[in-house]
């Protein structure tokens, strides 16, 4: 198939583009650089010895998106292209809405007047908001606590929308649970702007020395340890879930909403130690006050991943620590110059 990817040059995309080339997918690149590097486009292309379209865009640019469609003309669209600090959302909510919803009806309108059907699209399990029960399941009430969350959940309702109004179209909505690791090479990873949003990059860079410590959010919840409990998915396994999706797409109509996780947990504190012990360095670390929106935990039930899409989690935290350890250890300034 003929895939056009948003944001492929970013944490995600990148990783996604190596089985995608593999299973000999025509892939187009459609980033605008703000979260993600030229540099991992090339090493995807000497990882996977396959070369692909790029094109530098934004997606609230509707003319750019009108020459990517009529060039390359897509089959399918993953669609990962978005702002995604939960915490920056609250401070900045109208640029999350115009970059993460806005810029998905643009799209939508281009794949429209290009009769492309055929979308999958970067949710989040943040759109479950606090769990009313664990594991989350699909038919979990959808309740996002913060900004972000709330452009996940409106693009999926405009999908839906879209869906339903298109005759022949079909959807995934992957809700991720929280993504980390990296490529098993060392060559691609996480590489985030600042201070670190997510946990597993924020403890990579306080083991290189590149931070001092690690700031843990809440140390008095309900859980094993008192840390907020997490569901964490190794990163290749997301992209293997982005090209089950695509094959899924390509023969099924309609709109299915999914889980992406590993439907396990592990602790902050859990995290912190199986880092050390992958890294073979001390993690240092304060216990700070609970951060408003954080909830308790979050597990997945992922057994219509397995079901409709025959994918299920292979790696665990274990793989998680010992590939985030590999990149950042191979490349403490990340990919260096962005531009």
């Amino acid at each position: 198939m003929r895939v056009l990817v948003t944001g492929g040059a970013g944490y995600v995309g990148s990783h996604t583009l190596l089985p995608l080339l593999r299973a000999r997918h025509h892939v187009l690149v459609f980033d605008n650089f703000s979260n993600g590097s030229p540099e991992a486009l090339r090493r995807v292309k000497q990882l996977s010895n396959a070369d692909f379209d790029v094109c530098a865009g934004d997606i609230r640019d509707a003319q750019k998106l009108e020459q990517a469609f009529g060039e390359f003309r897509p089959d399918a669209v993953i669609h990962l292209a978005g702002l995604k600090s939960v915490g920056e959302s609250d401070r900045r909510p109208l640029e999350y809405y115009s970059q993460n919803v806005v810029g998905s009806i643009e799209l939508l309108k281009a794949m429209q007047r290009h009769h492309c059907r055929k979308i999958v699209f970067s949710s989040s399990a943040t759109v479950y908001g606090e769990a009313r029960y664990l594991p989350c399941d699909e038919e979990h009430p959808t309740l996002p606590l913060k900004p972000y969350g709330r452009t996940k959940y409106f693009i999926e309702q405009i999908i839906r929308d879209w869906s339903s109004a298109e005759a022949g179209s079909s959807a995934v909505l992957l809700r991720y649970f929280n993504p980390a690791g990296a490529d098993a090479s060392g060559r691609i990873g996480e590489d985030p702007i600042g201070v670190p949003a997510n946990l597993v990059p924020y403890i990579a860079q306080v083991a290189t020395g590149r931070l001092a410590s690690l700031r843990i959010f809440g140390g008095d919840y309900e859980t094993r340890d008192g840390t907020g409990e997490r569901d964490f998915v190794h990163v290749e396994d997301l992209a293997r879930a982005h090209v089950a999706a695509i094959d899924h797409v390509a023969r099924s109509p309609g709109c299915e909403a999914i889980n992406v996780g590993a439907g396990s947990g592990a602790t902050v504190l859990e995290m912190v130690k199986a880092f050390e012990k992958a890294s073979g360095m001390p993690i240092p670390f304060t216990i700070a006050a609970r951060r408003e929106g954080d909830v308790s935990r979050s597990l997945a039930a992922a057994r219509k991943a397995e079901s409709m899409l025959g994918w299920k989690a292979e790696r665990d935290i274990a793989d998680i620590c010992e590939t985030a350890w590999r990149w950042q250890s191979g490349n403490p300034d990340g990919y260096g110059n962005r531009k």
